[in-house]
């Protein structure tokens, strides 16, 4: 071979070696500039935490209303690890001060004994307003309530699966507006329905939610006179004059809702102080309802402990055999430690909830409503 010719074929090998000798520590030196990239940008951070949205609740939390719900674009997920219910997650923003907030998600078929705290807010129907809660509409079957935060709770029936709902809760713990009201309600609805599809529970879910309404009822703003009714206390305006006789001339009420799962209205005294309130539960609610308070209203107690003033009913209603039930208390004022209302009368109680359960069973296609009869 001529010496030219050999030596340009050195020349070539060794050229062709150098890359070899030097691409460990060339790929180990890219890996640390883009791992340094990564970090000081924090996109590793947020890669990690959308991998830990998309897993959040069994993979099934709906993330759109996320970002409206807390403030925030920069949000992370961590299981709840609570084996009560059937998946349940809390997602937080990455804010500080006033800002920082999150919200719980928990999911749970309504076959399943209910834990102690999905019960704990029936205990205060009978303490002026705090038992209330406001439809959600848009066609859910749902309620938002404010107990020291807001919770959405909403129960959808399984089509496919008789007398089975998959009910799920949203609590939100932070400042809220009717924006972070709005993204609540929306994170709870379309997590309930992800859900319900991915253990093949069939559900005829409600509109997009772009609003949750965030009026609480209780202050003298909310009252108006009876006549005035046209929701949740329309059935009693008929009772007008006898209201205003027994102390309760106004109301206070929400508007009227036939996929709610719970119904409110309150009758008030011209003071705007609440002096009676009426209840409506059907389906889930109506049993959770009863799991917390029934063994008092069979005995003839009140709800959780001491001798209260009531009447209570029940009605069949289809696509569900659990009856509703429908309450009236004397309420009890404790801002005052005194009832608004200073004389209870069982007979305008009873007439007023017969009236209350009928309009009710009618709108709800519910019938053979039973006035319970006290011990």
């Amino acid at each position: 071979m001529a010496p030219d010719r050999m030596s340009t074929m050195q020349t070539k090998s060794r050229l062709g070696r150098i890359p070899t000798r030097w691409c460990a520590p060339a790929l180990v030196l890219t890996l640390g500039i883009v791992a340094f990239v990564l970090y000081s940008t924090g996109t590793f951070d947020q890669w990690k935490d959308d991998r830990s949205l998309d897993h959040a609740c069994d993979s099934t939390l709906a993330q759109g209303g996320l970002r409206a719900a807390l403030h925030s674009s920069h949000l992370s997920a961590g299981s709840e690890g609570d084996s009560e219910y059937l998946a349940s997650c809390s997602v937080r923003n990455a804010e500080t001060g006033p800002q920082r907030s999150s919200l719980e998600v928990k999911l749970r078929w309504s076959s399943a004994a209910p834990p102690s705290a999905d019960l704990s807010w029936y205990n205060e129907d009978y303490n002026g307003v705090r038992g209330q809660a406001v439809p959600l509409g848009h066609g859910w079957s749902g309620i938002a309530r404010y107990q020291g935060g807001w919770q959405v709770m909403v129960a959808l029936d399984c089509q496919n699966q008789k007398n089975k709902a998959l009910v799920a809760y949203g609590d939100l713990h932070g400042e809220p507006n009717s924006a972070t009201l709005a993204g609540l309600g929306r994170v709870t609805t379309e997590t309930a329905q992800k859900a319900a599809e991915k253990h093949g529970c069939q559900v005829k879910a409600g509109e997009r939610l772009t609003s949750v309404p965030p009026s609480r009822l209780g202050t003298p703003d909310t009252a108006k006179p009876l006549k005035q009714a046209r929701g949740s206390c329309v059935p009693l305006r008929g009772l007008a004059p006898t209201a205003a006789g027994n102390g309760v001339p106004e109301v206070m009420e929400y508007p009227a809702d036939a996929q709610t799962p719970q119904v409110n209205c309150y009758l008030a005294t011209p003071e705007k102080k609440p002096g009676y309130g009426l209840y409506a539960y059907y389906g889930r609610a109506a049993k959770d309802f009863l799991t917390s308070e029934g063994d008092n209203l069979k005995a003839g107690r009140g709800p959780t402990y001491g001798d209260k003033e009531y009447a209570w009913a029940t009605a069949r209603c289809p696509r569900s055999a659990q009856p509703a039930v429908f309450v009236l208390y004397h309420l009890y004022d404790r801002d005052t430690d005194t009832y608004p209302v200073a004389h209870y009368s069982a007979q305008f109680a009873a007439s007023a909830l017969k009236a209350f359960a009928d309009h009710e069973a009618k709108l709800r296609g519910c019938s053979d409503v039973q006035i319970a009869s006290r011990p």
